[in-house]
């Protein structure tokens, strides 16, 4: 026997059940009448009554969690709550209506809005050219390791070596590895930034670039980076900036600023544009002038006034994808930016600082932090305190309706030390002071639970349908 949170919509079917409304509609011409109402042959749907329609697909939206019905403090990927009024803006029909197989010379709004966008990034950025085609963050960390490639091919120098800190983006190893180069991995010293030693000895004449999270996914400012970049440049070696942290940042200091010659925006995390799921993203790469000949096109420029695309020169590394890019999630980007500005940008990120610090403070006497210093947007705990595991405390958290945070021993088998009970945690800028209190009583709920109940820790999460995954079927 099935129940209502195990039925498909096929479960429903009842022969004679309906959802239409119009039993009487007069003439196919008549306006009220939906196309749907004129169909006269049987396609094989199931017949179910549309308040049960309605009540399935609700029931089905609430068995997954997000940032729109509860808190969501996944370290390394900002899942904060994106504005409604950009999913709005990206159905506004002139953008909506637009077809890749147009003409180019019939999208000058898409062109007006990329061009826009392209000197937005750039002023955020502090890069002098952009291109917004590729369709995702590590597409667009993808695109930067080949215009650094092509960078050297061009000059003729072999370099096949890409750095990586050991405290990067999950993506930057597999990244330079696509690419086609070969990846080492710099260590951190025991401050949780990167050892500066190391680095030295491991800029070799082979090194074509070193990758840099900026703030790491330790959740820790490098504020050794104007010695890095020096460190880099005279070795003439490229630096690489991850923007998958720029929430911490944006508004407050620039990549271009710091030294970086390439950088890659996750506007998913960053600018207000859906997360994950598996749709259209996009992850604009931005570069230097020496760099700029190699962005993929389409780029926009302005002729006498007027944004069309530049067409692509012979030193480009081509295209990254078909057609333009993704309309829509740009076009949530640049509203994003143009309602925040300049001052909404930085204190966004100032937020975001100031609710990982935060959170950090009221929960250091149950997960102290790893590094007992002041974070950026995000913090690593520690659950040395914890009687189960930081597996079992953050599924726990399930129950409470709280999303678990990103388990670094678990999902990262690169980072420095021994941080197997290690938490990442990200409450991003969006949440009130309220919703942290409340993350922190919950917190100390299952700390608490913990302690005195090994067994029903143990065994969380109670409230799903599914708490464990039968890895033999």
């Amino acid at each position: 026997m099935t129940t209502p949170n195990s039925q498909t919509i096929l479960d429903l079917h009842r022969p004679g059940a309906t959802s239409a409304l119009f039993h009487s509609v007069g003439p196919a011409s008549a306006p009220q009448a939906p196309a749907f109402t004129h169909r006269r042959k049987v396609i094989g749907l199931p017949e179910v009554a549309e308040v049960d329609v309605v009540r399935h697909y609700t029931r089905l939206s609430q068995e997954s969690h997000g940032v729109d019905n509860g808190p969501y403090p996944l370290g390394s990927c900002t899942m904060k709550y994106n504005p409604k009024r950009h999913d709005a803006l990206a159905q506004e029909r002139g953008f909506a209506a637009a077809h890749p197989h147009q003409p180019e010379t019939a999208l000058g709004g898409v062109w007006e809005l990329y061009e826009r966008l392209q000197a937005m990034i750039c002023e955020v950025t502090g890069m002098d050219a952009c291109s917004l085609v590729p369709a995702a963050g590590a597409h667009g960390e993808l695109a930067g390791l080949l215009m650094i490639r092509a960078h050297f091919r061009h000059a003729g120098a072999r370099r096949p070596v890409v750095l990586v800190p050991d405290s990067a983006h999950g993506t930057n190893p597999a990244s330079a590895a696509m690419a086609g180069f070969e990846c080492r991995i710099v260590p951190s010293d025991l401050r949780g930034r990167v050892d500066l030693a190391e680095l030295r000895a491991m800029l070799t004449p082979d090194v074509a670039a070193f990758m840099l999270t900026n703030p790491s996914t330790l959740g820790l400012f490098e504020d050794q980076i104007v010695e890095i970049a020096d460190l880099v440049h005279a070795n003439g070696s490229l630096l690489y900036y991850d923007g998958a942290n720029l929430n911490a940042l944006m508004g407050v200091v620039r990549p271009g600023d710091m030294g970086f010659d390439v950088v890659h925006v996750n506007v998913h995390k960053t600018f207000s544009t859906p997360h994950g799921g598996g749709g259209p993203g996009a992850g604009p790469v931005a570069v230097k002038r020496a760099l700029a000949a190699h962005l993929p096109g389409p780029v926009a420029q302005r002729v006498e006034g007027v944004a069309c695309p530049l067409v692509p020169g012979p030193q480009s590394i081509g295209r990254m994808k078909s057609f333009h890019g993704h309309v829509a999630v740009l076009l949530r980007a640049y509203g994003y930016l143009r309602t925040m500005g300049a001052a909404g940008l930085r204190e966004a990120s100032m937020h975001a600082v100031l609710n990982a610090n935060y959170l950090q403070h009221r929960l250091a006497h149950i997960l102290p932090p790893v590094y007992r210093q002041f974070c950026k947007h995000e913090t690593l705990l520690s659950g040395e305190k914890l009687n189960t595991s930081a597996r079992q405390f953050a599924k726990r958290l399930i129950d409470y309706g709280i999303h678990p945070p990103t388990l670094v021993g678990a999902g990262c088998v690169y980072f420095p030390g021994d941080l197997k009970s290690a938490m990442l945690i990200e409450p991003t800028e969006t949440e009130t002071k309220a919703s942290l209190d409340y993350q922190v009583g919950i917190f100390q709920k299952v700390f608490d639970e913990d302690a005195t109940d090994e067994a029903l820790v143990g065994s969380a999460p109670l409230s799903r349908k599914i708490a464990r995954i039968d890895l033999n079927n």
